[in-house]
This record gives C-alpha cells, sequence and structure tokens, in this order.
C-alpha cells in the first residue's frame, strides 16, 4: 500500500473489458475519479465533482468526512451518452465501488476491514425505485 495523506482504491467494472473488474490505488488529491477533497488533518472531506451521466445529482455532493485512520465506501453506477445524435445514441455504463482512507491503512484494510462510512449511489439506470441490498 502506498503512503500517501489520501489513499483511494478503485476497482472499476466497465462494458468495454465486459464487466471485468480492476482494482487500482491511488495516492494524493488527484486521483482523476472526479472526488474533490478538502478540510485539514483532523478531517479529510470527501465529495464527488459534477459529471455529465445519468442520473443527475447537486454539484457538489459530500459524501462524507473522514477523521485521522477513518475509511469511507462510495458506491455508484453510471450511465454515460457516448454520442448526441438520436438516430444512434450509444451509451457506456460504469459500476463503482470507491475506498478512500484518511491516512495509510494497513494492506488489507479495504478488502477486509468494515468502512466507517459507506454512501451508495447506485440505481436503475433506466428509472424506477433505487437499488437496495446489493
Amino acid at each position: 500500500m502506498p503512503d500517501g495523506d489520501v489513499v483511494v482504491h478503485e476497482v472499476l467494472a466497465d462494458e468495454a473489458n465486459g464487466y471485468v473488474r480492476r482494482g487500482e490505488v491511488l495516492t494524493g488529491e488527484s486521483t482523476g475519479l472526479g472526488l474533490q477533497f478538502g478540510g485539514d488533518e483532523a478531517a479529510l472531506t470527501v465529495a464527488l465533482l459534477p459529471w455529465a451521466v445519468y442520473p443527475r445529482r447537486e454539484w457538489p455532493a459530500k459524501l462524507f468526512t473522514l477523521g485521522p485512520g477513518q475509511v469511507g465506501r462510495y458506491r455508484a453506477n453510471f450511465r454515460f451518452l457516448i454520442t448526441r445524435c438520436c438516430c444512434n445514441p450509444s451509451w457506456y455504463y460504469e459500476d463503482w465501488l470507491v475506498h478512500v482512507s484518511n491516512g495509510s491503512p494497513r494492506p488489507d484494510r479495504f478488502v477486509h476491514g468494515k468502512p466507517h462510512f459507506a454512501v451508495d449511489h447506485r440505481v436503475h439506470l433506466y428509472g424506477g425505485r433505487a437499488r437496495s441490498g446489493q
């Protein structure tokens, strides 16, 4: 596990790879995941940056605030519109599971530990009620 003030473990399953999960551990505030970090040594605030996706949300959306040594989990799925041509719309889908730690966790912390905070924004991507229990 790399050292850093912010450690992010990203597991991405996308349509282009047949929804095979791919994991990556990133450090620092520039992770490229659309997450915004703020706060100080006492607390790390994690929020989402705006994306052109479905479902639409109010931005920035605060996910959680982590104290030193705490871990947060964010789950979401998205539907991206690739082409804007009404005669041939094309969509791209993603399912996210992101763990964020305020400080350097144990090497197995994300896989075997329970997060202090968990936010699940997964939805039915074509409308309807929110997904539950998954």
